[in-house]
């Protein structure tokens, strides 16, 4: 079997930190490398007023694949999104992750879709899907528990 559409993975995790502390170790996009096995570099090309990154362009591996994207972000109190337009191996990327307070901890929710450009077999789709999410959850609460972002001590 081959996935020759949209490509949807979703996971839920709690992170013993605050909302505003998870949010500003996503702003610092350029460090994403430091906690996602799957990023290879990332480097803010323009930022909004208040400082956040607003263009970032990435370059990622998984499952042997390189591509290089340019993200596009939105900020809110709570949450971030980021697309990314047609690359070598994608058509469209829409990620984001939804903070919601659970009293000193903080539950955070990521979401990813994405459109392949060329169909995959499913056990790739799989494997895929489970590398991504492991960096996408674990590896930002390992950041955020080691103090990484700006409202955390240096």
């Amino acid at each position: 079997m081959f996935a020759g559409v949209a490509v949807r993975a979703s996971r839920e995790i709690v992170i013993d930190a605050p909302p505003e502390a998870v949010l500003d170790a996503l702003a610092d996009v350029e460090a994403v490398p430091t906690w996602s096995s799957i990023h290879r570099h990332a480097h803010v090309v323009d930022r909004y007023a208040d400082g956040r990154p607003r263009l970032v362009k990435v370059t990622v591996r998984l499952l042997g694949l390189v591509d290089h994207e340019i993200l596009e972000y939105h900020w809110g109190r709570d949450w971030v999104v980021w697309d990314a337009d047609r690359t070598a191996q994608q058509h469209a990327q829409h990620g984001e992750y939804t903070l919601q307070r659970e009293g000193e901890a903080t539950r955070v929710r990521f979401d990813l879709t994405l459109e392949p450009s060329t169909p995959l077999p499913l056990f790739l789709v799989k494997r895929a899907k489970k590398a991504v999410l492991a960096a996408a959850t674990e590896g930002l609460r390992t950041y955020v528990l080691n103090g990484k972002g700006s409202l955390q001590p240096d």
